[in-house]
């Protein structure tokens, strides 16, 4: 077995260093099923992955969702964080740990990190898919990508892309059919 090193074996984190998720503001969102699975072959994934989605400010009350997509093996959408103005809501950034065995983590539903928002997301996709179809192997990839939108031309380009992104989808890099092809 090989020895560890910290620098080839380090995950290395893709998040903006010193930035609060926890911030007020747009975030675009992008989670990829693991492998390549389909979500679009299924309409019942599909239409799990669309309710949780319409569900989250129920959750998250201080969320608000913008765009959305489901794409054959991935999503994409943008929702904006607003945490309450009160005093009480707490200052600074929440600690938020990778998850571990065997431990809970409290979930702030009136200031959710953007982390607790994706993280519920999935998993509550990913419940739903086995309650209702326990044969299908449904798992998301470990981690998503994420952009925090910094202006309104960014969200206006990020959405037409949502948007767009079904159009596209011959031609697109994640497209397993186009990886196929000489």
């Amino acid at each position: 077995m090989a020895q560890y090193d910290p620098e080839k074996h380090h995950r290395r984190s893709i998040r903006l260093r010193g930035w609060d998720y926890t911030s007020a503001g747009a975030y675009f969102v992008t989670i990829c099923t693991n492998q390549g699975e389909s979500l679009s072959d299924n309409s019942t994934l599909r239409d799990i992955a669309e309710q949780t989605w319409q569900e989250l400010p129920n959750r998250f009350p201080s969320i608000i969702l913008d765009e959305f997509v489901v794409m054959p093996n991935h999503v994409h959408f943008v929702v904006w964080l607003n945490p309450p103005d009160d005093d009480d809501a707490g200052v600074g950034a929440q600690l938020n740990c990778a998850p571990t065995i065997g431990v809970r983590f409290k979930v702030d539903k009136q200031r959710p990190a953007l982390g607790q928002i994706a993280r519920t997301f999935k998993a509550l996709v990913t419940r739903r898919i086995h309650q209702l179809q326990p044969e299908i192997l449904f798992a998301w990839q470990r981690n998503y990508y994420e952009h925090i939108i910094r202006n309104e031309r960014e969200l206006y380009a990020i959405r037409q892309y949502i948007r767009d992104n079904p159009l596209h989808w011959a031609e697109d890099v994640e497209n397993p059919a186009r990886k196929k092809r000489p």
